[in-house]
Order: structure tokens, then C-alpha cells, then sequence
């Protein structure tokens, strides 16, 4: 489970992990939800593939398009496109989070 928390009033919402990387306008990798994929033009004969019924199905509505996970070492199936910018409010709260921590260990 994932559980998110909102910074202004402190509410918690507990999501499954793997359905919510399926939702959203660009591309994510279905084990780590990392925006940094690539698109394949074939099949890797060394990565594992991503199986299961929602990765069948993303199969079937994005017409095929395969995409490896270059954390995960991981190929899978998506009908989006790759995201050229993070525009995710937790992906771009964290890239922020980090920055400003090293700013401050800077100062």
C-alpha cells in the first residue's frame, strides 16, 4: 500500500501502489512509478517483462508500445506517451524536497 498525506491539512489516503501507476497523462514504470522510461522498438531477451491482467490490457489499448524501466530493469506495456517534463505533484515535490536539502547542507 502506498499512503499519501496531504501537506496542508494532514489527511491521509492509503492507495494501492501498482493501480495508481496506471492512471495519469505520461508514461510510468508499474513496479517503481519512475517517469524514466524508454521506448522499445523490440523485445530485450535479458530484462523480465511485466505480466499480469492490467499490463494485458494496457497491451491491448496502446496498440502494443513496449517501454523498459531503466531502475527496474524492467519491460512493460503502456498507452501513454513518455513524459519529456515531471509534471506529477509528488514527483515534482520530491525533486524539490532533495534540492532544497542540499541547499541547506550547502549553507
Amino acid at each position: 500500500m502506498a499512503i499519501y498525506e496531504c501537506r496542508k491539512c494532514n489527511r491521509e489516503e492509503f492507495v494501492a501502489r501498482r493501480y495508481r501507476y496506471h492512471f495519469g497523462p505520461s508514461c510510468r514504470c508499474p513496479e517503481c512509478g519512475t517517469y524514466r522510461v524508454v521506448r522499445l522498438k523490440q523485445p530485450d531477451k535479458i530484462d523480465r517483462k511485466h505480466g499480469g491482467f492490467l499490463n494485458f490490457l494496457e497491451r491491448l489499448a496502446g496498440g502494443g508500445r513496449l517501454f523498459h524501466c531503466r531502475w527496474c530493469r524492467l519491460q512493460f506495456f503502456d498507452r501513454r506517451v513518455v513524459g519529456t517534463a515531471v509534471t506529477g505533484a509528488t514527483s515534482k515535490a520530491g525533486v524539490t524536497l532533495e534540492a532544497e536539502k542540499t541547499a541547506d547542507r550547502a549553507h
